[in-house]
């Protein structure tokens, strides 16, 4: 499912994966970005807790290609973005995993477990939505 047509019929569930996986979290002193901008969500400068932050830092891997060091930055960039989630007791587990569909193209699969079950998501194209296209 694209993105668009997810937040236009997305629960708050659904709406809390797509913030944390596609807002940009800001980028740590040690990831190498282009300029001097580190970006991040503003509010992150006012956290309810220490080191509480939105969002993940997908966006850093925008001008990279689809190698398997790319394919390990997403899966722990994904994992970092969805933890909040079982730390704050909205899911017992929140697992992502990424399917590559051809030379540019992954594919993400979120499966929350909840109380009441199992909730997935389906994200199409990850690196195309990461790169606005």
């Amino acid at each position: 499912m694209s993105i668009r047509n997810l937040l236009a019929s997305a629960d708050q569930l659904e709406r809390a994966v797509v913030i944390s996986l596609f807002t940009w979290r800001r980028a740590e002193p040690s990831d190498p970005v282009d300029d001097d901008e580190r970006h991040g969500y503003w509010g992150d400068a006012y956290p309810d807790k220490p080191q509480d932050r939105i969002g993940s830092r997908l966006w850093l891997l925008r001008r990279r290609s689809l190698t398997g060091e790319t394919m390990q930055d997403v899966q722990r960039y994904a994992d970092e973005a969805l933890a909040w989630m079982v730390e704050d007791g909205v899911a017992q587990r929140a697992v992502a995993r990424f399917e590559r569909q051809g030379a540019t193209r992954l594919d993400l699969y979120v499966t929350l477990t909840l109380d009441e079950g199992q909730r997935q998501m389906q994200f199409d194209d990850v690196l195309g939505v990461i790169n606005a296209i």
